[in-house]
């Protein structure tokens, strides 16, 4: 039995050499040769006639090393002796026109001419019919494009379906939703366009529906073939991200997973590598094939001084780049250096209860507009030794969010999970909950006797009322100006989070939101406004906003005991 590891530490030394991002050579010879002569053969339409052969390109002919490789590794972990396939699961992550579309069907396709197994399933799973499509339509031309294979397999497209006549095994491409997935029994899944799925709150358990047969059929493996995506990773897709990094570095040792990710390195980022159109093939292995390098050039140059997200989105399609915080796309500038103003583990963990334990005076922001918007909290301490400013914030959202926002609710899920955000039972709760933090810390001695909680002047009625309510006095609730009225806090807070002298608790929920928003002057003054097609949300980093302007006044707490002692 060979042994192999799916881990590639030097994978940043190879992707810039243009070397293979494959790890181990087929473990099974025999397999790979047999199923890679049928892969090779398969014919590609859409690149017309090979001068050297009179007929259609096919695969063998025009595919690059890196797409022979992946599809080599793939086949070449079947033992044909035990009937086991030894490589479970991966996930190909490469820039738009890299022919994703081709390998899918061209695998699946594959296994669908050499399989053994009578009446089996062997599904394409996208995340809508377009690209569902995409996939179907280069499978069926493969088809029609060699007698022999028209023989052996008939095409349904209506239902988007394909029979191997002699063995009644099937594939199928769908649009997935749970109920297309329900009562498969697929042997091999292909997920397309994984990132969508990240959209979906239901993506996960839709996988395992689908993936579920696998069980009786240990010849079976589940892909991933994805880009990047235009807004911040989320769900499924960061999930499986993240857990392919992992595998590819060495942090998690799992050979029965193989990660192809075709991303610029970290470094390379940071320098502004990225943007020169000379390292475009990092992520275009196909480059001078199915990718125009004089066609990105032009793109590039085009979306180079765009400000309503259209350099972003290009960014991470074409180029791979994932949008967030620190990627020096056109954003605020403060989410420069948001990542490296965590809080050291020694100064302040993070928490709620120890910002009360470590704060000599703590004041608070609050912004929230409808039902279908973000409730954020941002509470600011200094640090009664090194005075540096502790930034802990917290969310909450309503199921109308849930419902009218479905294009972040995924993400949305990831936060509640991180405890940074809370989904809210009764529509009231997300008003008591903000009444009995900001309580806690009133009895903790912590806030001012004035200007304590800043609020946007709007949508704040109720808020106000159940704080009268709890014993807050009018003077301590400040309304705060917004739009350009902010741009001192703006730029204060930029202007500390470079100099280290305000510190946050490094919540995911506020790096999406730095990551959202965009800077956009006006005159002498700038405004904060979403950063990605108004799709995103920044309450909670308005809400930090507001209270940036109360601790700019070098306010003293009112009371002056044991904070220690109103923990718990």
């Amino acid at each position: 039995m060979p042994t192999w590891s799916t881990a590639l530490p030097d994978w940043k030394a190879r992707i810039r050499a243009r070397g293979t991002l494959i790890p181990f050579s087929p473990l099974f010879p025999a397999s790979a040769e047999a199923k890679m002569e049928v892969f090779s053969s398969l014919s590609i339409a859409d690149l017309g006639i090979n001068p050297a052969t009179g007929r259609t390109w096919t695969i063998g002919e025009s595919a690059d090393t890196w797409l022979l490789d992946f599809a080599a590794a793939i086949f070449g972990a079947y033992n044909s002796d035990t009937g086991q396939q030894m490589v479970r699961e991966g996930l190909l992550l490469v820039s738009k026109k890299n022919t994703k579309s081709t390998i899918a069907a061209g695998i699946m396709l594959t296994e669908l001419i050499c399989g053994w197994r009578p009446s089996d399933e062997n599904l394409i799973l996208a995340p809508t019919i377009e690209v569902a499509g995409n996939s179907f339509k280069p499978a069926c031309d493969m088809i029609r494009a060699d007698e022999e294979l028209g023989d052996l397999l008939h095409i349904q497209e209506h239902i988007r379906l394909i029979t191997n006549r002699v063995t009644k095994a099937t594939l199928k491409v769908v649009a997935a939703d749970s109920a297309t997935v329900s009562g498969k029994k697929a042997s091999r899944v292909l997920v397309d366009e994984l990132w969508l799925f990240g959209k979906k709150a239901t993506a996960d358990a839709m996988f395992r529906e689908a993936s579920g047969g696998q069980v009786s059929r240990p010849e079976g493996y589940t892909l991933y073939l994805t880009t990047q995506s235009d807004e911040p990773p989320a769900g499924v897709f960061k999930e499986k991200l993240a857990y392919a990094r992992d595998v590819r570095d060495g942090v998690v040792d799992d050979p029965e997973f193989l990660p192809v990710l075709y991303e610029f390195p970290e470094d390379m980022i940071a320098a502004d590598e990225h943007l020169d159109p000379a390292n475009f093939y990092i992520t275009n292995p196909n480059i001078g094939k199915s990718v125009s390098q004089q066609w990105l050039e032009s793109q590039f140059r085009k979306v180079a001084n765009a400000e309503d997200g259209t350099k972003q989105v290009f960014y991470a399609k074409h180029l791979n780049v994932e949008i967030g915080v620190g990627l020096r796309h056109d954003a605020w500038i403060g989410a420069t250096y948001w990542e490296d103003a965590a809080a050291p583990a020694a100064l302040w963990d993070g928490t709620f209860e120890h910002l009360l334990e470590v704060s000599e005076v703590i004041v608070a922001g609050g912004d929230g507009g409808g039902l279908d918007d973000l409730l954020g909290l941002a509470l600011l301490g200094r640090h009664r030794d090194t005075k540096q400013w502790l930034l802990w914030c917290r969310a909450w959202a309503q199921q109308d969010v849930f419902d009218r926002r479905k294009d972040i609710a995924s993400r949305l899920t990831d936060f509640i999970g991180q405890g940074s955000l809370v989904k809210c039972v009764t529509p009231t709760q997300d008003l008591v909950d903000v009444a009995d933090l900001l309580e806690r810390v009133k009895d903790a001695g912590l806030f001012p006797d004035q200007a304590a909680i800043g609020l946007d002047p709007q949508g704040v009625t109720a808020l106000v009322d159940e704080l009268s309510g709890r014993g807050f006095t009018a003077e301590q609730m400040l309304a705060v100006s917004q739009g350009f009225r902010l741009s001192g806090a703006v730029w204060g807070t930029e202007r500390k989070l470079k100099d280290g002298t305000l510190v946050h608790g490094s919540q995911e929920l506020m790096a999406w939101c730095v990551g959202n928003a965009k800077a956009e002057q006006r005159g002498n003054a700038v405004l904060i406004t979403k950063q990605i097609a108004g799709k995103a949300k920044i309450d909670p980093l308005v809400a930090a906003f507001n209270a940036v302007m109360l601790m700019t006044r070098n306010p003293e707490a009112a009371g002056a005991f044991d904070a220690s002692a109103m923990i718990g």
